[in-house]
């Protein structure tokens, strides 16, 4: 069975958790590695995604080394869509837009 993996980057601007893992991860960028199949008797080249992983590097007593954590293409995608709407929030919240009023 012929494979491939392909591998790409995504930055989360906030903390974040993904799927049913209630691990809370920190904002940061993190390697996706996809994984996937040839299928077998068609006149045409096609994959089948088999594995969506999130690489998760250790902190703290853990530091150096890295999880693969199974995903889904859907929780990741999830995950992404909240990071983005929590970033829009932030940023167009009136705290972050007005500047402090001196008064003194």
């Amino acid at each position: 069975m012929l494979t491939r993996s392909t591998r790409s980057m995504v930055t989360f601007s906030n903390d974040f958790t993904i799927g049913d893992n209630q691990r809370e991860l920190p904002a940061g960028t993190y390697e996706i590695v996809v994984e996937e199949e040839l299928i077998q008797g068609l006149s045409f080249e096609a994959y089948r995604r088999t594995g969506t992983y999130l690489m998760v590097r250790g902190r703290g007593s853990n530091a150096g080394q890295t999880t693969m954590q199974m995903t889904t293409q859907e929780d990741l995608e999830h995950a992404m869509a909240c990071d983005r709407a929590l970033s829009e929030t932030t940023n167009d919240s009136e705290a972050a837009l007005s500047p402090q009023k001196d008064t003194t």
